[in-house]
């Protein structure tokens, strides 16, 4: 590999292109400055190869075009005012900067997770590098999406490119409902994710998203202390891995045998009654827990032997140690690997069902209910919740039926 070739994947700048270069090199590949306290982008310095930032072959090209950009803006940005968009027409790269500025003020804020705005980030690339930077997006016709569509689908399944495709017209939204367009676009009949039909026939072909009974209490038996007492979080209370990660021992309540737990996703509250087993494996699990390094991070239940939390935020992603822990663990049971920790919420929403009291197992979901009742309904009683994890207890443990005293 010659100079030349190494120099085009360095990693971010240590230097600038020249002194008194007003921009600096942002980790996602773009140029970057902060003004009024808030990140603004002016195009790239980077892109992205087998997930590294590496520069670009144009480097003094790029940079200097950042800069221009920035010079056209930096009057209306400094006063606090939203620049307009040149008078030839907004660009797909305009489009995308602008977008993405947007939603990074709501990551600022907390109104979006890391991971969310990851995932916006990495669409945008995808457009910038399907349509061309300069390209206006005043321009792009229904041949140019139904293109684009069948480059997303290749190496994606129903699912996936049913996202892909969802977050690709956010973008194009955002940009007439910010007025940066006069009109929307025309993505044409087919530029939408597959018919519920393929999504059905996709769903068949991967089986059942739960598991039966026998399974679930192998899987136990065979768990550590710590991935049992998150399993048994996940069928008692129909907990995921992010729900499990952020649970803090402030929301519990081992004697009196309740969890009372705001969902991380939706902030909708959450109450509900814990069995003598999850109890059992909580209190163990809190006992063997490490020292975190966060101190932020004392009140936690569950850490990695790292001292890290099971699910956290890495740059424009995130890290899950859950889901992979417990894919090992079917792994070594032999059971069908197309099924993930997720598929135990599953499994509570199908079980939790038979006590028939939909209302009850939705509020322990933390799902929305944007129903006329669910508008007026203050609070739904304790025995209700109990008998919903009652029915899930039963089935899991029938052995157990009739004894759901808790600790």
């Amino acid at each position: 590999m010659g100079d030349s070739t190494k120099s085009r994947r360095r990693k971010k700048p240590v230097k600038k292109p020249y002194d008194g270069f007003p921009l600096t090199a942002h980790p996602t590949g773009r140029w970057c400055k902060k003004i009024r306290g808030k990140l603004h982008y002016f195009g790239r310095w980077g892109t992205r190869q087998n997930g590294e930032v590496t520069t670009v072959d144009n480097f003094d090209e790029e940079a200097q075009a950042a800069v221009d950009l920035y010079n056209e803006q930096r009057d209306d940005l400094h006063a606090g005012r939203t620049p307009r968009v040149k008078s030839d027409g907004l660009t797909v790269a305009e489009a995308c900067n602008r977008f993405l500025n947007a939603k990074h003020a709501l990551l600022d804020t907390g109104e979006l997770t890391q991971r969310s705005f990851g995932n916006y980030l990495s669409t945008c690339q995808k457009i910038t590098a399907a349509f061309g930077r300069n390209r206006l997006v005043n321009d792009l016709a229904v041949e140019d999406f139904d293109g684009f569509r069948r480059e997303l689908a290749k190496g994606r399944g129903p699912v996936a490119l049913g996202n892909e495709i969802r977050h690709v017209r956010i973008v194009f939204k955002y940009a007439y409902d910010a007025g940066l367009i006069d009109r929307p676009l025309r993505f044409g009949p087919h530029f939408k994710g597959p018919s519920k039909a393929i999504l059905r026939r996709e769903r068949a072909k991967n089986g059942k998203r739960m598991f039966e009974a026998d399974e679930f209490r192998r899987i136990l038996d065979a768990a550590d202390s710590v991935l049992k007492a998150m399993i048994l979080l996940g069928i008692n209370c129909g907990f995921g891995q992010t729900d499990c990660a952020n649970l803090r021992q402030t929301h519990l309540d081992l004697d009196g045998g309740w969890i009372d737990y705001p969902r991380p996703k939706t902030g909708i509250e959450r109450r509900c009654p814990i069995w003598p087993e999850t109890i059992e494996a909580l209190r163990e699990a809190i006992d063997l827990r490490p020292e975190p390094k966060d101190p932020g991070d004392d009140e936690l239940c569950f850490v990695t032997i790292q001292g890290n939390r099971w699910v956290r935020p890495l740059k424009m992603s995130h890290v899950d140690t859950v889901g992979p822990a417990f894919k090992r663990l079917l792994v070594k049971l032999g059971i069908d690997g197309k099924r993930n920790f997720y598929a135990i919420r599953h499994t509570f929403e199908t079980i939790a069902g038979e006590s028939k009291d939909q209302v009850a197992v939705n509020s322990i979901m933390g799902h929305v209910d944007n129903s006329m009742a669910g508008v007026y309904r203050e609070r739904i009683s304790d025995e209700r919740l109990k008998a919903v994890v009652d029915v899930v207890r039963s089935w899991l443990l029938p052995e157990l039926d009739g004894d759901n005293d808790r600790k």
